[in-house]
């Protein structure tokens, strides 16, 4: 995957990107700080994330992963939000109020963050971290 790479911290994963993406990350990452300052930073998975939390599937599959997590793709940034509503995944229910974003069941994709309303993803973080898919393991 694009977006992973070998940075320790947060701080390092975003010095290390290039300008413009350098600026709209590091953004990114104070506003997930900013709208759900209780979500645990990680670097676990090659991306900065923000809450993890152990899922297990009825086939006995089982691991951890991030609440929210963004990577720096070569040609967008990748904004996921693992979590669900009574509809389905979050993400795509705030496809009407990110009209210029690409988004999957749980990612959000946009070439630059002046694309998007950083209004509505602070709100999908909230969201998020209110109601983790699974109880979040405090890591």
């Amino acid at each position: 995957m694009e977006g992973k790479r070998k940075a320790a911290t947060h701080d390092e994963y975003i010095d290390g990107l290039p300008e413009p993406r350098r600026a709209d990350v590091r953004a990114l990452h104070e506003l997930v700080r900013a709208a759900a300052p209780e979500l645990v930073p990680t670097m676990a998975f090659g991306m900065p994330g923000y809450g993890t939390y152990h899922y297990r599937y009825a086939s006995g599959r089982e691991g951890d992963w991030a609440l929210v997590s963004i990577a720096s793709n070569k040609n967008y940034i990748s904004f996921y939000v693992t979590a669900v509503t009574g509809d389905g995944y979050l993400a795509e229910s705030y496809r009407d109020r990110l009209p210029k974003a690409s988004i999957g069941k749980s990612c959000i994709r946009f070439k630059r963050l002046s694309d998007v309303d950083s209004g509505v993803l602070a709100e999908i973080v909230r969201r998020a971290a209110a109601d983790p898919p699974y109880p979040l393991t405090g890591d």
